[in-house]
């Protein structure tokens, strides 16, 4: 069917197809869902080169990510060409989409984008790449470890900020982890992300690890300061998760982040945040800025 969004045609398709088996959730719920949380989603997007998740078969089919914006790509979508040094696919650049309003985000929610990953900067009205804006913890737990877990060492984290006068806001992965925003200045923070890493796994070793390897996991929670690597990207505020459940990485109140107790105070499903977003606003309105 044809939809006029925001100026725009757009052709959408399959609306009926279940993208998530378990709840009977549709593409047409999908687009739904964007369309409803574009207001406060888009000022986390506008500006960033995007990465997308695929999942043309449901969350129990084959999947793909997609930096390149696709051939068949409207031309009134924004596209900015960037180096790629390294590319897995031998490429010098790739034309990568930028979403900036509603007709955009459909399209994207109509390709079964189920996931939309950023980085921790924002290219300028020319299309070249600024300094990172922004500072993230990306908190695994290591089984049995939870976001229960997570949780605890945030904290631990948002103290270390405070104590050098950096505000940090949370929010769910939308998987079973958790993540730390703070607005950045000067330069890249890779080094400073990693340094409080080491500091807190080294006044916590039976709760923290700082490094990739799996066997040192177990039980602890890894916080992955490398996100901040100018080549990698986060989850999006608000993005579905490809998860069991329609689940999206949701924006907390540090309330909540110190209240949770079990791993399923924190399971946070679209229609769940299409109704925080109603009554709370964007909690993350601080992050955009």
């Amino acid at each position: 069917m044809t939809v006029h969004v925001g100026g725009r045609d757009l052709s959408l398709s399959n609306l009926g197809k279940v993208l998530y088996p378990e709840t009977g959730f549709t593409k047409a719920e999908v687009i739904d869902y964007y369309t409803r949380i574009a207001p406060v989603m888009l000022p986390h997007l506008r500006g960033r080169p995007l990465t997308v998740k695929r999942y043309p078969n449901g969350v129990d089919g084959a999947f793909f990510f997609e930096k390149n914006a696709p051939a068949h790509t409207p031309g009134w979508i924004r596209t900015v060409t960037l180096p790629v040094p390294g590319s897995s696919k031998g490429r010098e650049t790739i034309d990568f989409p930028v979403v900036e309003d509603l007709p955009t985000l459909v399209y994207f929610a109509n390709l079964a984008a189920l996931e939309l990953h950023v980085p921790m900067w924002r290219v300028d009205d020319d299309g070249a790449a600024q300094p990172p804006d922004t500072l993230v913890f990306d908190l695994d737990p290591g089984e049995p470890a939870t976001i229960v877990e997570c949780c605890l060492v945030a904290q631990l984290i948002r103290g270390e900020l405070e104590a050098e006068g950096i505000t940090s806001w949370p929010k769910t992965s939308g998987g079973k982890g958790l993540q730390l925003y703070a607005p950045w200045e000067g330069g890249h923070p890779s080094d400073y992300a990693k340094a409080i890493a080491r500091r807190l796994e080294k006044a916590h070793p039976d709760a923290v690890v700082s490094v990739m390897a799996r066997k040192a996991r177990p039980g602890k929670v890894f916080i992955d300061w490398s996100q901040n690597n100018p080549a990698k990207t986060t989850v999006a505020p608000y993005s579905l998760r490809a998860r069991e459940r329609p689940t999206a990485s949701t924006p907390l109140t540090w309330q909540e982040v110190e209240d949770c107790t079990d791993p399923g105070d924190l399971v946070l499903t679209s229609s769940d945040v299409l109704s925080r977003v109603e009554h709370q606003g964007d909690l993350f309105s601080e992050v955009a800025k």
